[in-house]
């Protein structure tokens, strides 16, 4: 494929006897996804379909406006309190996003006007204790006390 076109041939005749060629020595052969549909097919025409798939394969998400993303971020947060590992955890993962939210009101962002309440750490709490129960300790005996060498030998 690295050979120049011919002068006095036209582009799609030299195009098309390269893909000719190619096909005979078996350039096509064994392709990834040989024999299936062409991804998107049948769906209407997307002009940004290749931000789309490359945001997809890179794991990234559209930006979002100012309150939309605090949004986001403050459904996230309550999820991963609720998830956390100690209930310290989950109450400093609230109080991080509800500075987040105060510090909102106080200036503009961008995107539809919302008002973002503040998250209730302690209804988020009750909601972590719900998933973690408390262990019981089992309730220790007291250690029973020895009679002292002299008391056993005096009381038999």
């Amino acid at each position: 494929m690295t050979e120049r076109k011919p002068p006095g041939v036209g582009f799609e005749t030299w195009i098309d006897r390269q893909i000719r060629e190619a096909t005979e020595r078996g350039e096509f052969d064994d392709l990834p996804g040989a024999g299936k549909p062409l991804p998107g097919e049948g769906r209407p025409h997307d002009e940004m379909w290749w931000i789309k798939q490359k945001m997809q394969a890179e794991n990234l998400s559209f930006p979002l406006p100012g309150t939309l993303a605090l949004r986001k971020e403050a459904e996230e947060s309550r999820a991963a309190a609720v998830g956390a590992r100690t209930e310290a955890e989950a109450r400093r993962i609230i109080e991080n996003v509800n500075d987040k939210i105060r510090e909102s009101y106080g200036k503009p962002l961008s995107g539809p006007p919302l008002l973002q309440p503040l998250i209730d750490v302690d209804e988020v709490v009750g909601d972590w204790r719900a998933g973690h129960p408390a262990e019981e300790k089992p309730v220790a005996e007291p250690p029973r006390r020895r009679r002292s060498f002299f008391r056993r030998i005096r009381h038999g």
